[in-house]
């Protein structure tokens, strides 16, 4: 895959790099008995988030970073019976509604998967029955609607990494895993660099430090 870029780290160096935490996490000696990811972490400086407008947002990857995303559909009758015969996770309406808003319930539903997606129609429904929960955990559902390709948005989903500073100058986001190929991961990477770097209000001026790092590598450098 090309990759056109204005960014101050190239794509040579980001390969290396990438190589380097790969071959770490592929030695004899580092083994895993689990699949580790890949995250790409930032810390700004010169950049007040009092003050400044809020930094969040979303990209969209060429490549799955996380294939085990647990994702469970919230839906009418048509997408609960479409996401039964993918396997995929699903609750109704009525099953929402028996959570009664209460926040600990809500909070656990939230933390059991790591993306909702619910049918199109139903959508504004999600705060009157839930609460706002799902919202402040980062999860408020993405839309489905019945002439769409109920696994290809699941894949949508899955491919896209959102990202947001709060108080911290510090983020971090998976954007991908030690069973990728070097060239996907440089790409990922890459992509979700350039994008945030736009969102900043200084562009490259704001970026202190930018690393990669798996579950149990050494952090690596990017800039």
């Amino acid at each position: 895959m090309a990759i056109q870029s204005k960014s101050k780290i190239t794509v040579a160096g980001t390969r290396t790099q990438v190589q380097a935490l790969l071959a770490h996490a592929h030695s004899p000696t580092h083994k895993r008995n689990f699949l580790e990811t890949v995250d790409l972490q930032f810390n700004l400086t010169n950049y007040d988030p009092a003050r400044d407008k809020r930094l969040s947002g979303s990209v969209k990857l060429p490549s799955v970073p996380r294939p085990h995303m647990t994702v469970c559909v919230l839906g009418d009758q048509h997408d609960l019976d479409r996401a039964r015969r993918h396997g995929v996770d699903s609750l109704s309406f009525d099953d929402l509604k028996k959570l009664n808003k209460n926040k600990k319930l809500v909070k656990k539903l939230a933390r059991r998967y790591d993306a909702f997606v619910c049918s199109e129609t139903r959508l504004r429904e999600i705060p009157r029955v839930l609460g706002p929960s799902l919202s402040r955990a980062g999860k408020f559902p993405t839309p489905v609607s019945h002439r769409d390709d109920l696994a290809a948005r699941i894949v949508d989903v899955k491919s896209t990494v959102r990202f947001g500073l709060r108080r911290e100058l510090n983020m971090a986001m998976a954007i991908g895993n030690v069973d990728m190929t070097a060239e996907q991961l440089v790409a990922n990477i890459m992509i979700t660099i350039n994008y945030l770097v736009s969102c900043l209000k200084k562009g490259w001026s704001n970026v202190n430090s930018i690393v990669i790092k798996s579950t149990m590598s050494p952090p690596h450098p990017l800039f």
